[in-house]
């Protein structure tokens, strides 16, 4: 079989990149192993989203008389169900891919592909069958998987990656979570919402340490104010089995101490899927486990290109997409724009909502800057009070002699769905007063972004 390009992978990166060759007028071929739609798809960003709506749903109900509405006997998750209908979110999704590739003529090809030259690929079926298809191009977007700790190897069953935290047979009494990254915190997030008791340990100083820390801090006071345990600057050095129970042992600012819980949920990263491809036989370039490319993601080897998990940059399913979309377009000659790293949206789908674009606090006092900083809270903001969602805050940072918007930091009701404003800000360099002079629908939680830009220059009119 001979195509224009050959897609390893069909994740968000993968599928992405296919549809947009064939728009091009390209003949696509991907070889995928598994679903449609990769991890992200199909173990990850989509199927999380739904424990998490459910999670919300049960929340609402076990509140509703905090909103004048009385709701009669007892009100308990169904786990099994939530997890059941987690899994026909993704399948349908991953049936929708199927649709589109049958829309764009794309075919797949159901099997392990690994490099043979620079236009071939092996193709290794389930059944044991081996082809060969062949093309000018091949894109690698292997994606990643669970990262695995010395002191922390995992079973499948009572020490867990995020596969089986997504489909466990029932509900756990109590969970350890290690790592506070999205995965861990939303799924820990989920778990303690329905009833789970959850025990969050994180290594560094802050959960979610990537983000700013006055959102982290955030983020912990309501992970508390739920109920769940944090430990902070906490390492799991071991789990051994005690009976039906996992005995963590752990060391904090104040010892080692024991934990003991049903399950442990290692949620420490991601490890990149580049063994096994034949990158050593065709003599791609690596280092530290991720593959090098060049701004339109050609490796060394011409005719072979890696985007996604497995090249430098965030591990995010809309980087992969992007990245995607920039190689195929570059292969079809279109001179595509490169990606602006500094500008990438992140988010994390808890409750509260964490969402961030750009430099720290921190980062932009380490880089020298001056700075103007505005931050205005949800307790000020009407559609948070009335819809009884007031923990958080939006807080943007200014370049005080350019007034450049150098990062926003977002946490509350809603707000993965505000970001993408504030990046379209910082790519036209929209500046400070500006930002205020843009007129925000009343009664909305965007609102909070003028007001947080008045308060950086002192015109705040709400607080």
């Amino acid at each position: 079989m001979n195509f224009d390009i050959i897609i390893i992978g069909s994740g968000p990166g993968g599928y992405v990149a296919a549809i947009r060759a064939s728009q091009l007028g390209l003949k696509v071929g991907v070889v995928e192993k598994a679903e449609p739609g990769g991890i992200c798809l199909n173990w990850g960003c989509i199927p999380t989203k739904s424990l998490l709506k459910s999670a919300q749903v049960y929340n609402n109900m076990v509140h509703s008389i905090e909103y004048g509405i009385s709701v009669e006997g007892a009100i308990r998750p169904d786990f099994q169900k939530i997890i059941e209908r987690s899994r026909n979110v993704a399948a349908n999704m991953s049936k929708g891919i199927q649709y589109l590739f049958k829309k764009n003529k794309i075919e797949i090809i159901q099997g392990r592909g690994k490099l043979v030259d620079s236009g071939t690929v092996e193709v290794a079926a389930t059944d044991g069958s081996v082809i060969n298809i062949s093309a000018p191009h091949i894109i690698l977007a292997t994606g990643a998987r669970s990262k695995e700790l010395p002191g922390l190897k995992q079973d499948g069953k009572k020490v867990i990656g995020y596969r089986e935290a997504l489909t466990l047979p029932e509900q756990p009494k109590s969970m350890i979570v290690v790592g506070s990254g999205a995965i861990g915190s939303e799924l820990a997030f989920f778990y303690q919402t329905i009833g789970t008791k959850v025990t969050l340990v994180e290594y560094m100083p802050n959960i979610v340490p990537l983000e700013d820390e006055e959102v982290s801090k955030q983020l912990a006071r309501s992970f508390k104010k739920a109920g769940m345990t944090v430990l902070t600057e906490a390492t799991v050095e071991s789990v051994e089995l005690a009976g039906e129970l996992c005995k963590a042992k752990i060391k904090t600012k104040k010892g080692e101490e024991y934990l003991e819980a049903d399950v442990v949920f290692s949620a420490v990263g991601v490890s990149t899927n580049i063994e096994g491809v034949g990158l050593e036989e065709v003599g791609v370039q690596t280092e530290k486990g991720k593959i090098l490319v060049d701004s339109v993601y050609k490796t060394n080897i011409q005719g072979i290109y890696a985007i996604g998990d497995i090249v430098h940059g965030p591990a995010l399913a809309h980087v992969a997409s992007a990245e995607g979309i920039v190689c195929v377009e570059a292969i079809a000659g279109k001179n595509p724009k490169p990606l602006n790293y500094s500008n990438i949206p992140s988010c994390i789908y808890t409750n509260p909502e964490v969402s961030s674009v750009g430099m720290t606090e921190k980062q932009t006092r380490e880089a020298g800057f001056e700075l103007k900083i505005g931050k205005f809270p949800f307790t000020a903001s009407g559609k948070a009070s009335a819809a009884g969602e007031k923990d958080g805050f939006v807080k943007l940072i200014f370049d005080a002699k350019t007034n450049e918007l150098l990062g926003a930091h977002l946490i509350g009701y809603n707000v993965t769905e505000m970001i993408a404003e504030l990046v379209l800000a910082r790519e036209t360099k929209i500046n400070g007063h500006e930002l205020i002079k843009i007129i925000h629908p009343h009664p909305t939680i965007s609102e909070a972004i003028m007001e947080s830009a008045a308060a950086a220059y002192g015109e705040v009119i709400h607080i």
